[in-house]
């Protein structure tokens, strides 16, 4: 069984889980790229709650149409997004058990530059799953795959575009966040489905039998 999934920015535990539990994964790269979702931002736990990081990116120039494709889409340059995410991190997951195991393996991503949003994520999605000892079969889309209801994807794939979202997530009868241990749940309480940042940070290497 296949799965299909949009791209993410360190994204959220339900999307590494697809990517551990289908046999093969295809990642779309020919769709429009999409406001306010886990495309270009991330949801992690911080002493106020919760905290979204989003990567800027480029406008479109006025002589092209607005709509982009995903893996043409630029990461913008401007401002200080890289220092203000990294700082973020140390912030909300320095007490945690593991984030001094894994910061050499994470920080780069916010001292490198990428020219694109697609490509970047990608190199996340690489690094993360070493880092969680998952071995997915990912293969990037040659054409846009149509929308269509959850379970009638494409030779039987099951597409989570749409589904694994930051603000409108659609019901996934295969997704069950169990609690496991953050830094702040006495505060507020389990915090489920959070970049899968605070899934490492907070478990280390028992990460990938939550997944």
């Amino acid at each position: 069984m296949k799965a299909i999934l949009a791209t993410t920015y360190f994204g959220p535990v339900q999307w590494y889980q697809k990517l551990n539990r289908f046999g093969s994964v295809l990642i779309e790269q020919h769709e429009h790229f999409l406001k306010q979702t886990f495309r270009n931002r991330c949801i992690i736990a911080t002493t106020q709650g919760v905290q979204a990081l989003t990567v800027p990116v480029e406008k479109t120039p006025s002589n092209l149409p607005e709509e982009r494709l995903i893996k043409d889409v630029r990461i913008s340059n401007h401002g200080k997004w890289r220092s203000e995410h990294w700082n973020a991190l140390q912030s909300a997951y320095g007490e945690s058990p593991f984030f001094e195991y894994y910061e050499d393996d994470i920080r780069p991503f916010f001292e490198d530059r990428w020219e694109y949003l697609f490509d970047f994520n990608m190199a996340i999605t690489e690094k993360m799953c070493e880092l969680l000892d998952i071995h997915p079969h990912i293969t990037l889309t040659e054409s846009y795959q149509n929308s269509l209801p959850f379970g009638e994807g494409r030779g039987g794939a099951l597409d989570f575009r749409t589904i694994i979202h930051p603000k409108h997530p659609q019901p996934d009868p295969d997704f069950n966040p169990k609690p496991y241990y953050q830094v702040y749940q006495e505060r507020f309480g389990f915090q489920p489905n959070l970049s899968v940042l605070d899934l490492l940070f907070n478990m280390g290497n028992e990460a990938v039998l939550y997944l």
